[in-house]
């Protein structure tokens, strides 16, 4: 199929805020029944499709469950409902039960007031451009129903959270446990308020647990993987060993040490990357993105292994570690991918994979990277004029174009539009944080403010 432009999906599906299009009761019917339609047309003759729909604790996930329960079951396919579930545990399930899709309702690290819409191919991926494509076609065609014989049904999967767990569980070495370890886990009022800290407890630890009282709009609010502040304060108040924070949906963790030193995605993925390099595994490589940190590309590349960066996203993670034959990837922000693991992002197994890293070498976090010093990073975001070209600027091209020089050898320059409004994001890392703040607005001054 020719690249098109997708007019609903974006790169982590479909996203925006409740009550406003797309997040709406029609058309997430109409979604489903799209799906359903596509779905059915690659299903073996005679053979039924069954998907499996999960969610975070936001409150409008009762509303697009229900509009997407009646869209699949009105074209002819079979569903099953799990309720909160992280969105890798939708992704375990969906290939563990041999269904043709899965199905998550959440907006990840977003605020409650959104809600959005992803899905997994039966292997656990996130679905193709090709299949988003082939669902938005169907969108464009008016919505039909099957005959009432060939109708959909609706199942509930009780016993879901237990199978992710145990299957978080398997991920960690059979020779090793938690015992005597003390860890404070923020779930962010959030999917894994259910799993998470069973995980951690049944593998040995004492487990103190916050961010596990969901209302339906307390998700990532104050708590969680983007507002690590209160686990900080946990760790050191309960004078734990370790912190873990995920985020609304699970896929992104954050840690914490006991003396409340935060380590994020970029220094855990050194940490997952040289643990298994000292294991004799094979890794070829490792995938960071546009924004990972400068220090942990060269620390990697020290271990003789091979570095790329792909676009911010984990899904372009994903698609470039397929690409290379790589295994391990990940952002800054906590999206950690542990290929010889799970087919996707998962906070908790992420967690287990650095605890089993600290319990085999008995080494800290901050022993762990004690080769790796941190650059400092400036980010700016300049809200633009509407029309304003950054790229045929002359004035800043120059500028930009003087600090890369500057900084050549020691630093990097990052400068991106953002997708999705009229902002320009200014990005300087270089080991001296007064260098990087003072070109990064040697840039911003040149861009006409809105």
């Amino acid at each position: 199929m020719s690249p098109m432009k997708k007019q609903y999906f974006g790169t982590d599906g479909i996203r925006g805020e409740v009550g406003q299009f797309p997040i709406v009761p029609e058309f997430m019917t109409r979604l489903g029944y799209a799906a359903g339609k596509v779905l059915s047309k690659d299903a073996k003759a005679g053979q039924r499709c069954k998907v499996l729909i999960g969610k975070d604790t936001r409150i409008s996930g009762y509303l697009l469950e229900s509009a997407l329960e009646a869209g699949f079951t009105a074209a002819g396919v079979d569903i099953m409902l799990c309720g909160p579930m992280p969105t890798p545990g939708v992704a375990y399930l969906t290939k563990a039960l041999g269904l043709s899709a899965g199905v998550v309702i959440s907006a990840s690290h977003n605020p409650y007031q959104d809600n959005g819409i992803k899905f997994f191919s039966a292997n656990g991926d996130k679905l193709d451009d090709e299949f988003e494509l082939a669902i938005e076609a169907e969108l464009e065609k008016p919505m039909g129903c099957v005959s009432a014989h060939e109708l959909g049904k609706a199942f509930r999967l009780d016993d879901a959270a237990v199978r992710y767990i145990e299957f978080c569980k398997s991920t960690f070495p059979e020779d090793l446990n938690l015992k005597g370890l003390k860890l404070v886990v923020d779930c962010a009022n959030g999917a894994a308020y259910h799993t998470a800290p069973h995980v951690f407890h049944d593998l040995g630890a004492e487990v103190i647990s916050i961010g596990i009282s969901p209302d339906g709009k307390n998700i990532n609010d104050g708590c969680g993987a983007t507002a690590p502040a209160a686990l900080i304060a946990k760790v050191k108040e309960v004078n734990a060993d370790l912190g873990i924070a995920l985020d609304g949906d699970a896929d992104r963790l954050q840690m914490v040490d006991g003396s409340g030193r935060l380590f994020n995605g970029d220094e855990l993925l050194y940490v997952l990357a040289k643990d298994r390099l000292d294991r004799g595994q094979k890794l070829g490589g490792v995938i960071g993105t546009l924004m990972t940190n400068l220090a942990v590309e060269n620390a990697i590349k020290e271990m003789g292994m091979g570095f790329e960066r792909a676009n911010v996203g984990d899904r372009y993670v994903l698609e470039l570690l397929k690409q290379k034959g790589w295994i391990i990837g990940g952002e800054g922000s906590g999206h950690l991918l542990c290929l010889d693991q799970h087919s996707t992002g998962d906070g908790t197994i992420a967690a287990l994979q650095v605890l089993a890293a600290m319990s085999q070498n008995k080494k800290s976090l901050a022993q762990l990277l004690e080769k790796v010093t941190i650059f400092p990073q400036v980010l700016l975001n300049v809200k633009f004029k509407s029309g304003y070209n950054w790229k045929s600027d002359e004035k800043l091209k120059q500028q930009i174009a003087k600090v890369e020089a500057d900084l050549e050898g020691i630093g990097r320059v990052l400068i991106r539009a953002s997708g999705t409004e009229p902002l320009l994001r200014i990005m300087i890392e270089t080991q001296d944080g007064d260098v990087a703040m003072s070109a990064a607005k040697s840039i911003a001054d040149l861009v006409p403010i809105a």
